[in-house]
Order: C-alpha cells, then structure tokens, then sequence
C-alpha cells in the first residue's frame, strides 16, 4: 500500500494567493487547528494540499 501526501507550505500559500507571510501564517495556523479540532495530528507550519484546495476552491483536484 503506497500513501502519498503532499503539503503546502505557507510561503506557497503566499504565492499562490497573493499575501504577505504573515497572512500565509495566519492561514496555516487556522487551518492546522481546525484539523485538530476534527481529530487529525497536523504538522506545524504545513497543511495537506487537497485539504488547502478544498478550502480556498471548494473541490478536491489531482496533485501530481
């Protein structure tokens, strides 16, 4: 069984959406607790892709 997951980090949140850091932090801090609060173990200044892409655009798209 092969388990591949992909995270983003806040300086791609930066990019990507057009911020500043500290925005892109506040982001992935927000992100990260609400994930805790679901019960998943999270990795601090990292969220996974697919859960970023289903936040900020509301559907899941393949990573490669």
């Amino acid at each position: 069984m092969q388990i591949k997951v992909s995270y983003i980090t806040a300086n791609e949140i930066m990019e990507i959406l057009g911020i500043g850091r500290s925005k892109a932090y506040d982001i992935v801090r927000e992100m990260n607790q609400e994930l805790e609060n679901a019960g998943y173990n999270v990795i601090k200044g990292k969220v996974p892709v697919r859960y970023f892409q289903k936040r900020y655009y509301g559907c899941e798209m393949k990573v490669e």
